[in-house]
């Protein structure tokens, strides 16, 4: 009986940290040993996703083709000129088997050739665990100028969820 009570106690609290569609999520800090940004190694904080549309990409370095056709499709479209947009790229380094030091010299490209996608080393799957978000995935999260979550996904992008994101977008810049 202990068992079924404490299992249930610890899905409650796993449900009360996901990520909610329509919600601003709790304020989220990746620094030090757990990561931080690819361009200098800074604290990384979640209370930057405000005053901008944001595409944030949640991705496991094993999984980074997925969505691919997504990122592509979504240069395409030149939101970023139209002002107030802004990407992120989010590595769930602890997701995979690959050395962080060889993810960290890719990442350390990527940063260069995208200057304006901010990238993010998450060594410790920090927002698995804070936000319930998928764990050896590729995430796809987008917030309005509030902060609040508007759509995610976590794996491949389709048509439909493709479409939906744009609207997304485009309503909200």
């Amino acid at each position: 009986m202990k068992s079924k009570i404490l299992a249930l106690a610890l899905l409650a609290t796993i449900n009360l940290q996901a990520i909610t569609v329509g919600e601003v999520p709790k304020e989220v800090t990746i620094s030090g040993e757990d990561g931080g940004l690819v361009k200098d190694s800074a604290p990384w904080s979640s209370s930057i996703i405000k005053d901008n549309v944001y595409v944030v990409f949640y991705v496991d370095p094993d999984e980074k083709d997925v969505n691919d056709h997504f990122t592509q499709e979504l240069k395409k479209k030149h939101y970023s000129e139209k002002g107030d947009y802004e990407t992120m790229a989010i590595i769930n380094l602890a997701a995979t088997w690959k050395p962080n030091f060889v993810i960290e010299k890719i990442l350390a490209g990527k940063q260069e050739e995208f200057p304006n996608t901010l990238y993010v080393k998450d060594k410790k799957s920090v927002l698995v665990k804070e936000w319930g978000l998928e764990d050896d995935a590729s995430d796809v999260l987008i917030f309005g100028k509030d902060g609040r979550l508007l759509f995610y996904k976590s794996g491949k992008m389709q048509e439909d969820d493709m479409n939906k994101a744009y609207k997304i977008i485009e309503s909200n810049l």
